[in-house]
């Protein structure tokens, strides 16, 4: 079985919160989880809930700061295994190309 969440972890503060975001990244390290960050957040896929919670704690753990955001949205889809690259390719396929758009107006 194959989890997948979404995870956004975040000091509430009016600066850059890159190098918090990052300290929340790397504490995925330490678990066996698979990871991809994008601008909103971070995709993580794990074998089970168990190591996805843990490591989502560790990030949250990892922010410093009086106030930390935390969001994690769950697919845990029990009756088969699907991995984060094949939810994408199943919505490329149905648009027929990659489902991004690198050019701006």
């Amino acid at each position: 079985m194959t989890v997948i969440a979404l995870l956004s972890v975040a000091p509430v503060i009016e600066d850059s919160m890159s190098e918090e975001v990052a300290k929340a990244v790397d504490a995925l390290e330490a678990y066996d989880v698979e990871y991809e960050t994008n601008p909103m957040g971070t995709v993580i896929e794990a074998e089970d809930a168990d190591e996805l919670f843990a490591a989502a704690q560790a990030a949250h753990e990892a922010v410093d700061g009086d106030r930390v955001s935390t969001v994690l949205k769950i697919d845990d889809k029990r009756g088969r295994d699907v991995s984060a690259e094949q939810k994408v390719d199943a919505v490329e396929d149905h648009l027929g190309r990659p489902a991004t758009n690198t050019t701006r107006n």
